[in-house]
């Protein structure tokens, strides 16, 4: 036996052993009733959004809340520029900056501690708290902090719309909705902040004016000036509203949340929508302990992580993403004990499946039967396309083990997602068809995440459930193809709308293609396996910066490796059937070097998408599955020392 078989046969024996350790640490964050959920941060403004909340309302001041989360706040202030980015590392953002200073004023910190002096002169450096975005501005003046004037006009009478109006929300996604109804009523209303101390942010004015700039991608210029002078003339005639034409809106939009409350799960599921919907009831005189306003608030605080030294609240929950990606995981590793802990996360998410809701992803496709699963605990308006795809291919992997348990629950979510392709052939995350793209040109979309259109990470996963399942040659697997072929980059990559970035889109896709029977030799596989091997870093691993969802994107810039993005471009490399590669066993190694002791990764850079550009994501679960996955991946091929095996994911 040859030098060189011998450390191949080696790595295989440290790529089972860094598995088995990996899947026993990951094994003992299951909960007890088998599910995994692991904390979802984001950045500065969802904690200061918190604490600014909490003196909105007039509460009893939490002083140890409050002191927990500015000692966070204070932590992930940067040492760099000073103020606070949108992801760890990343570059001055105005508006993380000036809720994060105005949440740590009203904490207490002196205005003339060195932290906050060198944050307002970062943020005066950026032109001040008039640079800030739309819902910042909304921030502010909900404190008679700034004016409503500089917010973007959208009346509460757009809620009575019919839906073949151009702007109507139905046409916005979903996040977008849920976040916009109950703001409608506030932007009506334009109550003031209780704010007992009297705290302000004067000081972070300048005499600069600076207009609103859409982060997204194809605005066109006579849209944004039409859209702009449309927002003149509805300022000037917002005062002519009929009254009963008003109040008949704001109670459609209060109907609109109550209807989608959600428990104490919330509006949406979401911590903008959640803290709006709390705002509404309050303004509208509803009394604290009143049902809805209480679940309300509740959903809020449930949002909250608290440990001994700190606290942050999060943007929500992701117990049934992270279950399931658990449960694959755990299935790669094989052996007893972590196929036992994957059917208890599967028989966990089996009664989550959304059965007997229609969500407003009816209003484009009403004759389609409900039956996806939801991101969060319970968020039954709103199941998700990619939630449920790769559900039902955990489901359906466990087939041989369980017999038919999951049959039906698979039959109903493969129904609901075939009945949700868009009309181009992909698949969006929540909604067909949501691709109203004119409406990034509003000045109120500045944010550029008001839509859900088809995407190349999410039509991935579709596809990749389909052809697990059999399914390779019908028309709309054609068309979901022809989508995915249409969306590659000259470069060979993918765009990855839900994590960063290209790694993510290019592993969705080449794990799709393989399902789907496209071999390595195809140009579509072969140019995305190219990419990967191009941009492998120097110590084995994979890494890129959530700065490539800029608008100026020209290529792969290097980034540090992390344990995720490295387990991603390994299942990617090895569902194009290059497990062979050298660049594969480097990578390998660079997971095994890279393991922590107490069997799996640590990792802060962020890699989850939230909306590119604007909000990003550190999923603490993707370091401990998405590695374990890809070693045990190869170390199972290399055992079956078969490299075309067909896998979705």
């Amino acid at each position: 036996m040859g030098t060189d078989t011998i450390e191949r046969a080696r790595l295989v024996d440290e790529a089972d052993a860094v598995a088995t350790r990996a899947a026993t640490a990951l094994g003992k964050l299951q909960r007890d009733d088998g599910h995994w959920v692991f904390e979802l941060e984001a950045d500065a403004t969802i904690p200061a959004e918190y604490v600014l909340l909490r003196h909105y309302l007039g509460e009893p001041r939490d002083e140890e809340i409050e002191w927990k989360i500015g000692v966070y706040l204070r932590r992930i202030q940067s040492d760099a520029h000073h103020g606070w980015g949108l992801f760890h590392g990343g570059a001055f953002d105005i508006s993380a900056s000036v809720k994060a200073y105005f949440a740590l004023k009203m904490i207490g910190d002196d205005v003339d501690a060195p932290h906050m002096k060198r944050a307002r002169a970062a943020i005066h450096k950026a032109g001040g708290a008039a640079a800030v975005n739309v819902f910042t501005r909304i921030q502010l003046a909900l404190f008679d902090a700034g004016p409503w004037s500089v917010v973007p006009t959208l009346p509460v009478e757009l809620i009575l719309l019919p839906r073949w109006f151009p702007v109507h929300l139905s046409k916005m996604s979903y996040w977008a909705r849920t976040v916009i109804v109950p703001l409608l009523v506030l932007a009506a209303k334009k109550p003031v902040a209780r704010n007992e101390s009297g705290v302000k942010v004067d000081e972070l004015y300048t005499a600069k004016r600076a207009p609103l700039e859409s982060r997204a991608a194809g605005t066109k210029r006579a849209w944004t000036l039409f859209f702009n002078g449309l927002d003149v003339v509805l300022k000037l005639v917002e005062p002519l509203w009929p009254k009963g034409t008003r109040q008949r809106a704001i109670q459609a939009c209060v109907d609109f949340v109550t209807e989608r409350l959600n428990g104490e799960d919330g509006l949406g599921a979401i911590y903008p929508a959640m803290a709006n919907s709390v705002m509404m009831f309050d303004c509208l005189g509803y009394p604290a302990d009143h049902p809805a306003r209480r679940v309300a608030r509740t959903s809020v605080e449930k949002l909250l992580v608290v440990k001994d030294d700190e606290a942050y609240c999060q943007p929500c929950v992701s117990p049934v993403w992270d279950t399931a990606l658990a449960s694959h995981a755990m299935l790669e590793a094989g052996g007893d004990e972590a196929e036992a802990r994957a059917a208890a996360g599967l028989a966990w998410l089996k009664p989550l499946q959304v059965l007997d809701v229609k969500g407003d992803w009816a209003e484009e496709k009403p004759d389609v039967r409900p039956g996806g699963w939801a991101f969060q605990y319970n968020n039954a308006h709103y199941p998700d396309l990619d939630d449920t795809a790769v559900v039902v291919m955990a489901m359906d992997r466990v087939k041989e083990r369980v017999g038919p348990a999951y049959d039906e629950a698979v039959a109903r979510g493969v129904e609901w997602t075939v009945g949700l392709q868009s009309k181009d052939g992909g698949w969006g995350a929540f909604d067909a068809d949501n691709s109203y793209h004119y409406l990034n040109n509003i000045p109120f979309a500045d944010h550029g995440a008001l839509l859900d259109p088809p995407t190349s990470d999410v039509t991935a996963r579709c596809v990749s459930m389909l052809a697990q399942l059999g399914e390779t040659d019908s028309p709309r697997m054609q068309a979901a193809l022809a989508f995915l072929e249409k969306e590659q980059m000259p470069d060979g990559s993918w765009f990855g709308r839900w994590g960063v970035n290209y790694i993510y889109g290019t592993w969705s896709v080449l794990c799709a293609l393989n399902a789907a029977g496209l071999g390595d030799k195809h140009p579509m596989v072969r140019k995305g396996a190219d990419w990967l091997l191009h941009i492998q870093n120097l110590d084995g691993g994979w890494g890129e910066d959530c700065e490539s969802y800029a608008l100026d994107y020209k290529g792969y810039t290097p980034a540090p490796s992390t344990a995720s993005q490295t387990g991603w471009a390994l299942l990617a490399l090895m569902a194009a059937g290059r497990v062979d590669h050298p660049a594969v066993e480097r990578g390998v190694r660079y997971l095994i070097a890279t393991q922590g002791e107490d069997g799996l990764w640590g990792q802060e850079k962020y890699t989850g998408g939230g909306f590119p550009r604007v909000f990003y994501l550190r999923y603490h679960g993707y370091p401990a599955y998405f590695p374990l996955w890809a070693v045990a991946r190869f170390r199972n091929l290399k055992r079956a020392n078969d490299p075309h095996v067909a896998f979705g994911m």
